[in-house]
């Protein structure tokens, strides 16, 4: 219980100095642009114009999120570096594993809030453009914060051992990777080389299939989205987040803060 309590002051803390973070209303407000231009984008077109529209907003909505989980994330760990104010808090009876997991927890609350505020203004735009929504918009927008839990948990994996830069390039290194990484295996198994093969196996086994949370041309077309893809996802997401935490808090424990 104590350990639990101790986690839910460092999430908030976390959460009051994300929300602080200029970086963090700069995308939300870029993201909430573009959401809105898909009404000027789908114009461009004769054809499909509710599905235009909703397909970048949905877009949008995917990439300004990932985009502040990662670099407002990964500042957040390093800035207690910096300041040396993680001494502070470690001198006290806060282990690693629960600073790690605080930040995880209060992030990860953050950048579900700023996607609840984009899918409010998607939902805004669709109504007044006129385009239709169904619950599939609401499951690919519930899939996207899985996708998000994920990627939290990466970047404080990588926070937790090297520097911002670094940090940055991995995290989005992987996350791209992450959503072709189906691709990528499709490759490997039509190719004549057998390393390749096994290459291709190997990375699509190691690094997370995001296109497991991807539901948007479901959502937007107005396909059905099956109970089972949802229950792979929710199954997927704690799995790789939780193995992806305690690999971060076996790291971050053996860090030495000079």
């Amino acid at each position: 219980m104590n350990s639990l309590l101790r986690v839910h002051t460092l999430a908030a803390n976390t959460f009051r100095e994300a929300l602080r973070n200029k970086l963090l209303y700069t995308l939300l407000g870029f993201g909430i642009l573009m959401i809105g231009s898909g009404v000027l984008l789908s114009t461009l077109s004769y054809v499909e114009v509710d599905q235009i529209l909703q397909d970048v907003g949905m877009g949008a909505i995917r990439f300004f999120s990932a985009g502040i989980a990662i670099f407002v994330g990964i500042g957040l760990i390093h800035n207690e570096v910096d300041r040396r104010t993680i001494f502070t808090i470690l001198s006290k009876p806060v282990s690693r594993t629960e600073f790690l997991v605080g930040k995880w927890s209060g992030l990860t609350f953050t950048v579900w809030l700023q996607l609840g505020l984009m899918a409010l203004a998607f939902a805004l735009v669709s109504w007044m453009a006129g385009a239709p929504l169904n619950l599939g918009h609401g499951l690919a927008i519930v899939l996207i914060g899985l996708e998000l839990m994920v990627l939290v948990a990466i970047a404080s994996f990588f926070s937790s051992f090297t520097t911002p830069m670094l940090a940055s390039l991995f995290t989005v290194g992987l996350w791209l990777i992450g959503h072709f990484s189906r691709d990528l295996h499709a490759l490997g198994e039509q190719s004549d080389v057998t390393s390749v093969g096994v290459m291709a196996s190997l990375i699509f086994r190691v690094v997370p299939d995001f296109e497991v949370f991807n539901k948007t041309l479901e959502a937007v077309h107005g396909l059905p989205i099956l109970s089972s893809d949802i229950q792979l996802a929710i199954v997927y997401a704690l799995g790789y987040t939780i193995a992806t935490l305690i690999l971060g808090s076996m790291i971050f424990s053996r860090r030495d803060f000079k």
